[in-house]
């Protein structure tokens, strides 16, 4: 059976300045008629029937009043209420070993963004696409340290949406105090390298003065890795990092997090940490990944449109 993709061109930011942004919408659709099936590139926010509808970016509860994101908003309500699926384009978990996106992954799935709230399309994985991701990206799953020394927090925006809003600053010292219960060794502070507001947060840690508290200035995560006793995370990509680089993570919010069949979840085991088995995870992993020239030949779609139907 033939199936209808339409891919919204419009939900891409006005103001977008990255090349690689038009060409997903538009290599999606190439690999839809390569794959012999039909597909519209939408150039216009006016919503379409169809079978599968692609966005790139998500729109969450909260989300400003912006024109691409009302549109993202309505072809995701527009798509439920037919009974119909959206694929939704997110951000890269290996982005870590590919700052400068030379290899080009993204992450696809369909109808949320979230391990909750998402369909990955990778419960039965492809265990050829990790050696090739491995490959290309020059990482290795490593094996786990048991010789660090410092405590990492990586710190995720300041009340964003993975974060369902809540302020960084009161997280921050909140599991600093909790750790503090635990462990006395050096906690390492990382701001979000986009948090707008980075510069304002380590002011406000200078004030508080918390002993053997230190902020990293590291312009690379793996730099802070290095001596890592573990890494501490809400529930974004650096407990992924951390977890291929063999350093231990916490996730304080496990069901939202990717990392959270291979992470601990309580800080109570902070000195007493346990090694999980990641085989099946890191292929889970590299399954959802899938690069604009596997959009563009159809390779990604020829998978994606096994769960195409709800």
């Amino acid at each position: 059976m033939t199936l209808n993709v339409a891919s919204y061109l419009m939900g891409i930011p006005p103001g977008n300045t990255n090349p690689d942004k038009p060409k997903i919408i538009v290599n999606f659709i190439e690999g839809v008629w390569k794959s012999g099936d039909t597909g519209e590139i939408v150039c216009d926010y006016n919503i379409v029937d169809a079978d599968v509808a692609v966005i790139q970016g998500f729109v969450h509860p909260g989300s400003k009043t912006l024109k691409h994101l009302e549109l993202r908003k309505k072809v995701i309500e527009q798509q439920n209420a037919r009974g119909k699926r959206s694929i939704i384009v997110d951000s890269n978990l290996f982005l870590y070993a590919d700052p400068k996106q030379q290899h080009q992954y993204l992450r696809f799935s369909y109808d949320g963004v979230f391990p909750n709230t998402g369909e990955y399309c990778n419960n039965d994985p492809d265990t050829g696409r990790w050696p090739l991701i491995s490959k290309k990206l020059g990482i290795t799953l490593k094996d786990w340290t048991t010789r660090g020394k410092h405590i990492l927090i990586c710190c995720q925006r300041d009340g964003g949406w993975s974060m369902a809003g809540e302020p960084l600053m009161p997280w921050l010292v909140r599991t600093i105090g909790t750790v503090r219960k635990h462990s006395d060794r050096k906690i390492l502070v990382r701001f979000h390298p986009g948090d707008k507001k980075q510069l304002q947060h380590k002011r406000m840690m200078a004030r508080y003065r918390l002993n053997n508290v230190i902020i990293s200035h590291s312009e690379s995560i793996l730099e802070d890795f290095e001596k890592a006793h573990c890494v501490i995370n809400h529930n974004s990509s650096p407990a992924v990092a951390a977890v291929i680089e063999g350093i231990p993570a916490f996730v304080l919010d496990p069901v939202n997090s990717q990392a959270k069949s291979v992470s601990h979840h309580n800080l109570e085991h902070i000195e007493n940490i346990q090694h999980f088995d990641r085989n099946l995870w890191i292929h889970q992993m590299a399954q959802m990944h899938w690069s604009l020239d596997e959009l563009k030949d159809g390779t990604a779609w020829r998978h994606l449109r096994k769960w195409a139907k709800k």
